[in-house]
């Protein structure tokens, strides 16, 4: 399998890029999606992706980095073109923080999303079939009709990181969206995640580790969270949901292989 969804930009793996995906490597995690935060993280992004042949990117704006503005949205355009860009994003809302303000979020999150579907026009008519990843926390209330009132395939949409409850699984499978779990799912106190977790169709789940955040158990102690940890929360996922691990194992690089349009194994 592959890490759906780390942050290899981030200071914690200076110097350690190529350690860390060996690492991956002999845990059976081969390869990564390094997740763009802003529209120059996204450049650093495509960067790696480009020097290391098992890692792809994505290129957006994090909610929380709304506020450190002006975005350069042509970088985001460059980094689309990219060989190695699979998806938009990360992009959402999260009502979690009270900074950025949520009129800041918002703002970028609409010029952010018809950006996105400028891009679906004309010469780059392509654009548009590239998924997003979505940050939505404790805000599906708020990001599900923005996302409904858009040109973009429900389908397309992935909600990284879940950490909600059954209620809000039901808005996000009615809407019709993937939906990635990190190492939330094994930690003592998200019994409400599980419980989410089991509602979800073999077809629509994939993991990730959001490193070097949210080390999975037994691991949870430790900083950063690396890709090859990615492995413990697929087990810990199958465990959860009553299934054989070789059978989510299977669904879960098939989901990847469709959503991303790469090669998971």
């Amino acid at each position: 399998m592959i890490d759906t969804h780390c942050h290899l930009t981030f200071a914690d793996f200076a110097g350690a890029l190529d350690a860390t995906m060996a690492e991956a490597a002999a845990s059976g995690v081969t390869g990564a999606i390094t997740i763009s935060t802003t529209t120059q993280d996204c450049l650093r992004a495509r960067d790696i992706a480009l020097a290391h042949p098992r890692v792809w990117h994505t290129a957006g704006v994090h909610p929380l980095y709304a506020g450190e503005g002006p975005h350069e949205w042509g970088n985001l355009r460059a980094c689309f073109e990219s060989p190695k860009c699979v998806a938009w994003g990360e992009l959402g809302l999260d009502n979690h923080y009270d900074d950025p303000p949520k009129d800041i979020q918002r703002a970028v999150l609409d010029e952010q999303l018809a950006f996105i579907e400028a891009c679906g026009r004309g010469e780059h008519g392509a654009a548009i079939l590239k998924p997003i990843v979505l940050h939505c926390r404790k805000a599906f209330d708020d990001l599900i009709p923005i996302l409904a009132r858009t040109a973009l395939e429900p389908g397309r949409f992935v909600f990284h990181c879940f950490t909600g409850n059954e209620a809000d699984m039901g808005k996000l499978l009615d809407f019709g969206a993937m939906v990635s779990f990190t190492g939330v799912i094994t930690y003592k106190n998200a019994a409400e995640v599980r419980a989410a977790a089991k509602m979800v169709p073999c077809d629509r789940i994939m993991v990730e580790t959001d490193a070097p955040y949210l080390s999975p158990e037994p691991l949870r102690s430790q900083r950063p969270c690396k890709p090859a940890m990615v492995a413990l929360t697929a087990r810990a996922l199958a465990e959860c949901r009553g299934e054989r691990f070789e059978d989510l194992h299977a669904a879960i690089n098939a989901n990847t292989a469709r959503f991303f349009a790469i090669d998971a194994r």
